[in-house]
């Protein structure tokens, strides 16, 4: 592989794109180096308008695991990680223009382990698994649902599961399973418009209230129309949802069972199935150690969390058209 030579700067590509267009849409034990060295690695990108990250956690680093780094990488100190910044808390820009999203910390922590600093790149969404394959980004890091289509074009290793979750008011009774004449919010565009069009057909099919889907463009006008009352419950991906609810203040709590769900993956050239397993072991170390379910616990997103990351897991290619994800 011909990795992209390590720069300072970053190159930002900004792009907006719909709803529809985008993750989970409809038709995303240590060997140490000398003694324990403590890393707060600061992710940059810092070009013009291009983004930056917060410091990852403190992590330590794992010689091991650092010595299956490709060499221009490891020699360089630096990989250089391409995402899309518009899907909160996955990865986004935070008020202040920085980089920010569990997936953004979690990765962090992950270099971190193998000796290495992270350049994030923002790209389009749809540019980046080309753009990883041909050499342009060492990885991609943006909700991207493992697919068996995707595992023949690259290597994915994976780390979470996300699907679709409810959340409602405290004490609020709603059974997602049997929400007949609820109003639900839901985002405009998104996989579970579909999901409550088919759920509302089975009650009127019943002989009950058909659901009232409520539709919103933005994410964050869903818990503004239940903590107000407005409507009953929300349905989002299970990362949105639990977002929604750590945000909340307790206005907001998770209800029913994650469903349809489905693992996000890290995105490597095809050839790189070394480099893959390093990350995978590094992930493990960062489970047992707790900093992995800190992190989750951090964007309220605990719910997805996973025991067992892998290179290129065995997916069912129904997959492709059940997930919640892009």
């Amino acid at each position: 592989m011909n990795w992209p030579a390590t720069r300072k700067w970053c190159e930002p590509i900004w792009v907006v794109r719909t709803p529809a267009g985008g993750r989970h849409a409809a038709p995303r034990m240590r060997a140490l180096v000398g003694l324990a060295v403590v890393l707060a690695l600061v992710a940059g990108c810092t070009r013009g308008g291009g983004t930056r990250s917060a410091p990852a956690p403190s992590t330590t680093v794992d010689s091991t695991l650092a010595a299956q780094v490709p060499a221009p990488i490891r020699s360089a100190r630096m990989v250089i990680v391409a995402t899309d910044p518009i899907y909160q808390p996955s990865e986004f820009l935070a008020p202040d223009k920085a980089l920010a999203g569990f997936d953004v910390d979690l990765f962090n922590a992950v270099a971190g382990k193998l000796a290495l600093k992270t350049e994030w790149k923002t790209a389009d969404f749809d540019d980046i698994i080309p753009g990883v394959a041909a050499g342009r980004y060492h990885l991609g890091v943006s909700s991207f649902t493992i697919r068996p289509d995707r595992e023949e074009q690259v290597t994915m290793v994976s780390y979470f599961a996300a699907g679709t979750q409810w959340a409602a008011r405290p004490g609020v009774a709603i059974d997602p399973d049997d929400a007949c004449g609820k109003r639900v919010a839901v985002q405009s565009s998104t996989l579970q418009v579909n999901d409550l069009a088919t759920r509302s057909a089975a009650c009127t099919a019943a002989g009950k209230p058909a659901i009232q889907a409520d539709e919103y463009l933005k994410q964050a006008d869903l818990a503004t129309a239940v903590s107000s009352g407005k409507d009953d419950a929300l349905i989002a991906d299970s990362p949105v949802s639990g977002y929604a609810v750590k945000q909340s203040g307790g206005t907001l709590t998770l209800v029913g069972r994650l469903y349809q769900a489905v693992r996000y993956g890290y995105v490597l050239p095809r050839d790189e199935t070394d480099f893959g397993q390093a990350l995978a072991r590094a992930l493990r170390q960062l489970m047992v150690e707790g900093t992995y379910a800190a992190i989750l616990d951090k964007w309220g997103v605990s719910a997805g969390a996973i025991s067992d990351p892998a290179v290129n897991p065995v997916v069912p290619s129904a997959s492709a058209s059940a997930s919640p994800g892009p």
